[in-house]
């Protein structure tokens, strides 16, 4: 008989009394060799036995039900399992036979009822060691917020050297920690100025280099510091002392808010949502200032721009209200007023209804023919029993109509689950058409209008100035109709709608956007609604 040796070593298992992956190893070998037993191969893994999923493990069972191997070797059953799903398919495999033995140098077990018993509850206790274990981790927790302390790393300014007892003070790093709130709060420094200070004292990230803009955000923002803190969403009072006052924290939030202001107002509505035409890189913006004598004002001029990183490019600038009216009028074309949206949505409730009377007839038809197949393996099973059929006849047969039967009833369940999935998609498409149409026609909406338009296109580019667009499915099909169908005069719809004349305004077929695919379907979207 052949046998495959499992090693596992968890990572975060802290029983010292649990050998290395090394000590199992040579603990089996020493044990098959005394026991005669043939090893074809060591399967090692570092993980957690708590949850289903080991990847070694899977491909152990893999092999064992191709019958690579009879049996397993492991120090311990709790080596094998920890959890109720992993226990329960090593006992099922024993019971099925493809799994003969197991072999444990620490633990008795022989294949027989009474040593599945003991195996199972071997695997029952390792699981109630887990469960036990992670509610005594939970019970500490509980009570270290209750107490007032953070369960975790210290923060700058601060030193956790017992897990459980209160945060110390710094006396070093927390004067550090005060003079960066103070010169923040006074406007001295700037986030990016505290991060290279930080970084002169030693604080860095993981890779060498200084904190991120958003990691010294954390630290001017952070509530330990005044005496809060948030564990599992959830706020709890501090009992450790601190050393920034509320007065000097409030002073610190104000600043930041005032400096987020002054960046809000100098960001670039249309900055990642197009490329240039001609040689495929990004575009980016700038702010440019005139002064002009004659009136002594100062105006603003924000020019859009490719940035020639990937290849030389001819390609200039345009101006930003130049493209934005473009953006407009894309988004525009490939959208839909509200009265026509409010029809279509009137031709979906009626085609729903058709589906759901075509889906209803097809379960009934579909299940007619799952019991005509249940009615003839009774039959079989008749004649089986009565000696009429032959065993092999009568597996082969069984088998052939077990398959038929299966394909039935996953059908069944594929007309329950997935009858119309495609009238959310088209019902969400026709809400967008209807936002691009309000959003396009509004004033002083740079930001939405970006979301929208990413929404209508998937890809911008510029070329000679002129904004093109790779439109998206189904806003493709609205743009190409252009006069025909948009026709609009100061937001009225054209005297004769389309929808009145016998055809909605798109004339394509149906299609379901689900996992990237599209499905036609047999119905046409040229109807006559009167």
């Amino acid at each position: 008989m052949k046998y495959i040796a499992y090693c596992r070593k968890s990572t975060d298992e802290k029983d010292r009394q649990i050998l290395s992956i090394e000590s199992q190893i040579q603990e089996i070998k020493d044990f098959a060799q005394k026991q005669n037993l043939e090893i074809v191969e060591f399967a090692t893994e570092a993980k957690t036995a708590k949850v289903p999923g080991r990847l070694v493990f899977e491909q152990v069972l893999k092999k064992i039900e191709k019958g690579e191997a009879q049996g397993i070797v492991s120090w311990h059953p709790d080596r094998l399992a920890r959890n109720s799903v992993d226990g329960g398919r090593i006992i099922y495999l024993l019971d099925t036979g493809k799994l003969l033995d197991l072999k444990f140098p620490s633990f008795w077990f022989e294949n027989s009822p009474q040593g599945k018993f003991v195996l199972n509850m071997a695997f029952g206790q390792s699981k109630y060691y887990v469960d036990n274990l992670s509610e005594n981790v939970k019970r500490g927790l509980r009570q270290q917020l209750r107490n007032g302390v953070w369960p975790t790393k210290s923060p700058y300014g601060y030193i956790y050297n017992k897990p459980g007892k209160k945060h110390e003070i710094d006396p070093n790093k927390s004067k550090l920690i005060k003079k960066i709130f103070q010169k923040y709060a006074c406007g001295e420094w700037s986030q990016t100025q505290i991060a290279n200070v930080l970084f002169e004292h030693g604080y860095q990230r993981k890779n060498g280099k200084p904190l991120s803009l958003n990691e010294v955000v954390h630290l001017l923002t952070n509530k330990f510091y005044i005496g809060a803190f948030k564990y599992n969403n959830e706020w709890h009072e501090a009992s450790h002392e601190r050393f920034i006052s509320k007065n000097l924290f409030d002073d610190v939030q104000r600043k930041l808010k005032e400096n987020k202001k002054q960046f809000r107002n100098l960001k670039f509505p249309f900055l990642g949502l197009v490329k240039c035409g001609e040689c495929g890189a990004s575009i980016t913006a700038e702010r440019k200032f005139k002064f002009y004598k004659r009136t002594r004002g100062q105006v603003e001029y924000v020019y859009y721009r490719c940035t020639k990183k990937l290849k030389p490019c001819s390609q200039k600038y345009i101006q930003e209200h130049v493209l934005e009216q473009q953006l407009r009028k894309i988004v525009l074309d490939a959208s839909l007023p509200h009265a026509w949206a409010e029809n279509w949505n009137k031709w979906l409730d009626r085609d729903e209804i058709i589906e759901r009377q075509q889906t209803s007839q097809r379960i009934i038809e579909t299940e007619s023919d799952t019991k005509k197949l249940d009615e003839k393996l009774n039959t079989l099973l008749d004649g089986y029993l009565d000696g009429t059929i032959e065993a092999n006849s009568y597996k082969n047969k069984k088998n052939e109509l077990f398959e038929n039967k299966v394909i039935l009833q996953d059908q069944i369940i594929k007309l329950q689950t997935q009858g119309s999935t495609w009238l959310g998609p088209m019902r969400e498409f026709i809400q967008k058409a209807v936002n691009g149409d309000k959003t396009a026609r509004a004033k002083n909406n740079p930001d939405e209008l970006c979301s929208v338009g990413k929404n209508t296109g998937s890809d911008y580019f510029l070329t000679n100035r002129q904004l093109g667009v790779r439109y998206k499915m189904g806003f493709a099909e609205l743009a190409s109709r252009g006069d025909s169908l948009c026709e609009r005069v100061k937001g009225i719809e054209p005297s004769s709608p389309v929808w009145k004349t016998g055809a909605l305004p798109l004339s394509y077929t149906r299609r379901l956007w689900q996992a990237g695919k599209t499905r036609i379907l047999p119905l046409n979207y040229t109807r006559n609604l009167s």
